[in-house]
């Protein structure tokens, strides 16, 4: 059973409080007075709002008990206009270049607002008017208008500020590979909680420090290594949720970009000058991971991992089960892959392949060596066996700076 882990209580519901203004306080919103309907009015375009509101929306829980959780908070001053939207674990705020005529903030429902957005036309200047007097959002495009109940601002939920230990920048390709080529490995068993993400920390590489994101859930494991930036040496090793690593995902697609990261023992940030992710991490202690790399595996087999991904695809068709194992027989330079499906039938495929070893037969699940496969970016995947019952690795050619290991199955 998980542990009980820290989450932020959310506001309580928003009451209308008079404010004595005698001894000099002044409201929040000076510059907002209550007798002013139309708190906040922004001109932003169609694409400029889609990007920033799908970012936003696809954090929030489709099905929560608060409803503010469902709710992106829009903040409008100067010329920018932020998103920012939460599951109480996680935080996303997206900022976009706006037109804005008056100043303001106020809560709506994420989705509803991404959905309007979608099906408006491409190249639309989209409107946005809050009044907050009556509780409602008026987004105007072309000759569409549409309302939308809102929520007071004062009810969301905002994620503390977290005193990092380790701050350090690195380009947006290298943790697209840390992450990328580990993520395939998470763990998705509820009862083993510290599986359920990368964990990611400093190590001793072949070459000296590293970055290292490691991901397994028992049956297969991926450890990925890139250089130490500048900055992080003395991070903690944290393991990032699964759901924080896909949304992080998005802000990686630019390859010129540097993303900002920031670690303390409870909390990563990845920003970039628009997008601001924060999250919690998993309060647990990641397994020892290297007690499961092989080391003494001496029999090597090198085959095109193109062709043996798509040979292994072929003859696991015969079988309606996705975990079906299929089985390996390993001669001098030759492979023979095969799968065996009583209620459904046979395959089997020949390739021809670098082995100089003793005859092996081993098994795996083949939606395993799939996975495994689609991560090698290189012509060869090169696997390093042992015995038909002992852990296999698998690397990109000689390079060590991805390993992936696999158990293999009875056949």
């Amino acid at each position: 059973m998980n542990p009980p882990r820290g989450r932020l209580t959310p506001p309580a519901i928003h009451q209308t409080v008079p404010i004595n203004l005698e001894h000099g306080e002044k409201p929040v919103n000076s510059a907002f007075p209550a007798n002013q309907g139309t708190e906040m009015k922004i001109s932003i375009e169609r694409a400029t709002l889609l990007k920033a509101v799908g970012q936003a929306q696809s954090v929030v829980e489709r099905r929560n008990t608060i409803p503010i959780l469902a709710n992106v908070l829009i903040e409008a001053e100067g010329n920018t206009v932020s998103f920012r939207a939460t599951d109480l674990d996680i935080e996303v705020v997206d900022k976009a270049a706006a037109q804005v005529e008056r100043a303001g903030a106020t809560t709506v429902s994420a989705v509803m607002l991404h959905e309007i957005v979608r099906k408006l036309p491409d190249g639309a200047l989209v409107q946005i008017t809050a009044d907050n007097a009556s509780g409602r959002l008026t987004v105007e495009a072309g000759r569409s208008t549409f309302s939308l109940a809102t929520l007071p601002k004062e009810d969301f939920p905002v994620m503390a500020s977290s005193e990092y230990t380790a701050n350090f920048s690195a380009p947006a390709p290298v943790l697209r590979r840390l992450f990328d080529k580990s993520k395939f490995a998470i763990s998705t068993e509820e009862t083993r909680y510290y599986l359920n993400g990368v964990y990611m920390h400093v190590a001793t590489g072949e070459d000296g420090p590293v970055l290292r994101c490691v991901a397994t859930d028992g049956h297969r494991l991926a450890r990925i290594d890139a250089p130490l930036p500048d900055g992080a040496q003395g991070m903690p090793g944290v393991i990032v949720p699964r759901k924080t690593v896909g949304e992080l995902r998005k802000l990686l697609d630019d390859d010129d970009m540097q993303i900002a990261v920031s670690v303390s023992e409870t909390k990563i940030r990845f920003a970039t000058p628009a997008i601001t992710l924060t999250s919690k991490v998993i309060d647990g202690t990641f397994p020892d991971y290297t007690r499961v790399i092989p080391v003494a595996n001496t029999r090597r087999l090198e085959v095109d991992a193109a062709e043996f991904a798509k040979a292994v695809d072929r003859v696991a068709t015969v079988s309606s089960e996705r975990s079906r194992a299929v089985k390996l027989q390993l001669d001098e330079d030759r492979l023979i892959l095969s799968v065996n499906a009583p209620d459904a039938g046979a395959a089997e495929e020949e390739l021809a392949v670098a082995y100089g070893d003793e005859r092996l037969e081993i098994g795996f699940n083949a939606k395993y060596l799939l996975e495994i496969a689609s991560q090698v970016d290189r012509e060869n995947a090169v696997f390093l066996f042992n015995s038909s019952g002992d852990p296999t690795l698998m690397r990109e050619g000689n390079d060590s700076s991805a390993v992936y290991v696999v158990m293999p199955m009875r056949v």
